[in-house]
């Protein structure tokens, strides 16, 4: 491996190739982003929290059979993982008014939303990942309609999995994000799942326990990652 020469660089993670062929390096990085990159910064150890809370769910999905590109932990940031050929569709998977749904549409933040409702991005900074529909994803030849449909089936039987577990926590689950990828004929789930890509509230208080934290300067990022860390994984 040569760190310095990555595969790819996203925001806050790095991608690297090992000596397996069947098998990736994914480096969590300190860096945290908001608004397409418009604000960032580097935070002590918030790859660590964010690595450490991934593969606690990875492990917890594939427990309950889920799989995924997840493989291993190399060390406290990095996560070794199956190759995957990236689908550029973003599944976010909403339990509660929250965030865009409330900006863009007459829902009132914090309403619940049962059924959960799903929607799909189209994973493209430079447009700023515009909502896209079955029909254009299958168009564009990114899925077939069979495949969103199995995909949606993943993304909520992931939900409920998510839900029940941060539920007992004392955390709402209000909405994250999944990103799927294609290992030969499989379709994975990939990513990370994160303070970084869910949205979580305390049962309690409302208070913010993710990423708005940072993009609202709601009070002391490191602090809450650690808390969401600590109090789902017991380290």
């Amino acid at each position: 491996m040569t760190e310095q020469e990555p595969i790819y660089r996203g925001k806050a993670k790095s991608v690297f190739r090992s000596d397996n062929p069947n098998e990736l390096i994914v480096k969590f990085r300190d860096d945290i982003t908001a608004f397409d990159g418009a604000k960032k910064d580097e935070l002590a150890e918030k790859g660590i929290y964010n690595a450490r809370v991934s593969a606690y769910l990875f492990e917890y999905l594939r427990a309950n059979g889920v799989p995924s590109h997840f493989v291993r932990m190399e060390d406290e940031r990095t996560m070794i993982v199956r190759p995957l050929k990236m689908i550029p569709v973003e599944v976010i998977v909403r339990n509660i008014a929250a965030g865009s749904l409330v900006r863009n549409y007459p829902f009132e933040e914090g309403a619940p939303l049962d059924p959960p409702v799903i929607v799909l991005d189209y994973k493209d900074d430079a447009r700023h990942d515009p909502m896209i529909n079955e029909e254009i994803i299958v168009a564009l030849g990114l899925m077939t309609a069979d495949e969103i449909a199995s995909v949606k089936k993943t993304a909520l039987r992931i939900n409920d999995l998510l839900r029940e577990r941060i539920d007992e926590i004392g955390l709402d689950l209000v909405d994250f994000k999944l990103e799927f990828g294609r290992h030969g004929d499989e379709i994975l789930l990939g990513d990370e799942i994160s303070m970084d890509s869910m949205r979580l509230w305390d049962k309690k208080t409302r208070t913010s326990m993710d990423k708005d934290v940072y993009r609202f300067d709601k009070g002391d990022v490191m602090a809450t990652y650690a808390a969401v860390a600590e109090r789902l994984t017991g380290a």
